[in-house]
């Protein structure tokens, strides 16, 4: 199967949909990734660690056009009109959203929202409410530690560093 991972589009939107370490799992199991250009650079992800992990780097129509996409939010109006009739489309789609969805149904692509996966001990692994929450969390904590700034990279200050008070 072909599977494309195109660049977020949102404003602010720094994730993207599968990792270098997604990829080669997704490569080892005989499926062809694209991978758009720049799409993993927001999230430190550049697209030399997609090509080491085996995927190929594409343009937005390459990785759009594939018979299953991976979105981490629902797709533009401008990326739905480039995807094929018949693909599937994984991310997070707003099931609630009835813009959304009946644009996704008039593209003619069959959607799985992750967000309504359930909750359960048997689907956790899926859940990825959870696992934003879980990353949301340890991040709070490195920044209030100042072991790592907003964009995610070290800035190499102690967290134990004593505050001296002015007299």
């Amino acid at each position: 199967m072909r599977i494309g991972v195109p660049l977020e589009t949102r404003p602010g939107e720094t994730r993207v949909a599968a990792t270098a370490e997604t990829v080669k799992k997704l490569v080892a199991g005989k499926h062809s990734i694209v991978v758009q250009t720049g799409a993993g650079v927001a999230a430190s992800q550049p697209d030399a660690v997609y090509t080491a992990a085996g995927a190929s780097i594409g343009s937005a129509a390459d990785a759009l056009g594939a018979d299953l996409v991976l979105k981490v939010r629902l797709p533009s109006g401008e990326e739905l009109a480039q995807m094929k009739k018949g693909a599937a489309l994984l991310g997070l789609l707003e099931p609630f959203n009835a813009e959304g969805i009946a644009a996704i149904n008039a593209a003619g692509l069959t959607a799985f929202a992750l967000e309504a996966a359930p909750r359960t001990t048997r689907a956790q692994s899926m859940d990825v409410l959870s696992s934003q929450a879980n990353i949301a969390g340890y991040k709070a904590v490195l920044l209030a530690a100042g072991i790592q700034d907003g964009r995610g990279e070290e800035n190499h200050r102690s967290p134990c560093t004593i505050i001296h008070p002015h007299s």
